[in-house]
């Protein structure tokens, strides 16, 4: 979230900056400006209460307990004391508005984000690879995998209801490779760390990078949990991606500055209600309430978290550039950005069933927002102030959608798949998924 005093000092940039994104964007500043002149006042007038509550102590220590002046003074302490307890009730009840807005303030985009309303004012920096040719018309993977019996989206639905799916065979076998290359590549060549996150969470941890309270109706909430069964401690979520857990491993923590920056990649099953998608990409793998999906974060210092944003990105590109897959880099728009974002890069994979590119990994840069939710601070060096880390994230990649890609890019007309050269050893040597499987 947003630093109060930051906030409050420089309230007409920070507004310039959230109307960027559109809409509705600044709504809560104007609460909130109010609300901190509220709290700057109660805070004036309890450290005056204060004061005078020392400066009658001192006085009662000189006087004579049986006589009126202290009688008188006794009463003068208790109704100090009866003054304070209010304003501090009121104080924790302003400081509760002012933590509540701000959850909901979105973050301030980056000058580099460029300005615009929505997915069309999206800018392409770049291209990598040229989309496959077809002597036939391509189909599109869900009827790939049903003619090859390697998805099963009837029995998925009979399971478990719509969006949902059973991976079988060749298809299992495929999701399986893609997650341990993605890692073996980003743990291997690029210095993650591997981590093998739970997918259960708190709601704090789900605070903490920003899915609640705004997005509370996207995950999956489900229990009300204590560890002796009894009281209702914290709520339970499934884990709506990695970087949710992950970036959590430091909440709370200060680290040292030396160790900077730190990245780990995980693989996880991701859960997502889809909220607001009625409708959308109903059919096949694209937009399920489960799904894989390996994720990349890193921890940085201010200074260096613009090269280290480029970095990442590169990091995810690479994974699509060993599977030979036509892709493209979108800048987002400041009106397409998460809420949480500073700044977005969307790596955009081409379908040829569907002639088009569809995004498969978000690289976000997120600033102190995140950071400042969960308290991941460090030390620049021992004894200096804690400072506020900057945290980036992206997934590399979703690992459903590459499967959709994979399908679709190397088809070939009898409806066979070719195995992508670097996948043939996770496939146990597998180079084609026949068009009939078993």
């Amino acid at each position: 979230m947003l630093d109060l005093r930051y906030v409050v000092d420089h309230l007409d940039e920070v507004r310039a900056g959230l109307s960027r994104r559109g809409a509705g964007a600044t709504v809560a500043l104007d609460e909130l400006a109010p609300l901190s002149i509220e709290r700057r006042d109660v805070i004036v007038k309890l450290e005056t209460l204060r004061a005078k509550k020392n400066e009658v102590s001192a006085a009662m220590a000189k006087v004579d307990k049986k006589s009126d002046e202290f009688a008188k003074t006794r009463d003068e302490m208790r109704l100090v004391g009866e003054q304070t307890k209010e304003l501090e009730a009121k104080q924790k009840a302003v400081d509760a508005k002012i933590e509540e807005l701000l959850l909901y303030i979105p973050n301030v985009p980056d000058a580099t984000a460029p300005d615009g309303g929505g997915s069309d004012e999206n800018q392409i920096v770049r291209t990598w690879g040229e989309a496959p040719k077809f002597a036939f018309a391509p189909r599109d993977h869900a009827d790939l995998g049903v003619a090859n019996n390697t998805l099963d989206f009837e029995r998925g639905t009979k399971i478990s209801g719509a969006r949902f799916t059973v991976l079988r065979g060749m298809g299992a076998r495929l999701e399986r490779a893609l997650m341990q290359f993605m890692l073996d590549v980003h743990s291997n060549e690029h210095g993650y760390v591997e981590i093998w996150p739970p997918v259960l969470i708190k709601d704090t941890t789900m605070r903490g990078t920003g899915q609640l309270p705004k997005f509370a109706k996207d995950a999956f909430r489900i229990a009300e949990w204590d560890e002796n069964g009894e009281a209702q401690a914290y709520q339970l979520y499934l884990a709506p991606t990695a970087e949710v857990p992950v970036t959590n491993l430091h909440a709370d923590e200060i680290l040292d500055g030396a160790s900077l920056p730190i990245a780990y990649t995980a693989y996880t099953a991701c859960f997502r209600s889809e909220a607001g998608s009625y409708g959308k990409d109903t059919k096949g793998l694209i937009r399920q309430h489960q799904f894989d999906k390996v994720e990349l974060v890193r921890f940085v210092k201010p200074e260096t978290a613009q090269v280290e944003h480029e970095k990442l990105t590169s990091h995810a590109e690479a994974i699509l550039q060993k599977l030979g897959l036509h892709y493209r880099v979108a800048l987002l728009c400041t009106g397409d950005m998460g809420a949480v974002s500073k700044k977005t890069y969307d790596l955009e994979v081409w379908l040829p069933a569907q002639n088009t590119f569809r995004e498969i990994s978000s690289c976000s840069w997120f600033g102190d927002y995140q950071a400042r939710r969960a308290k991941i601070r460090y030390r620049a060096e021992a004894g200096s102030k804690p400072e506020l880390v900057h945290t980036i994230n992206g997934s590399g990649l979703a690992i459903g959608r590459t499967l959709v890609a994979i399908y679709e890019n190397f088809q070939e007309a009898d409806g066979s798949i070719r195995v992508p050269k670097v996948l043939v050893p996770y496939m146990g040597g597998v180079e084609k998924i026949p068009a009939h499987g078993a």
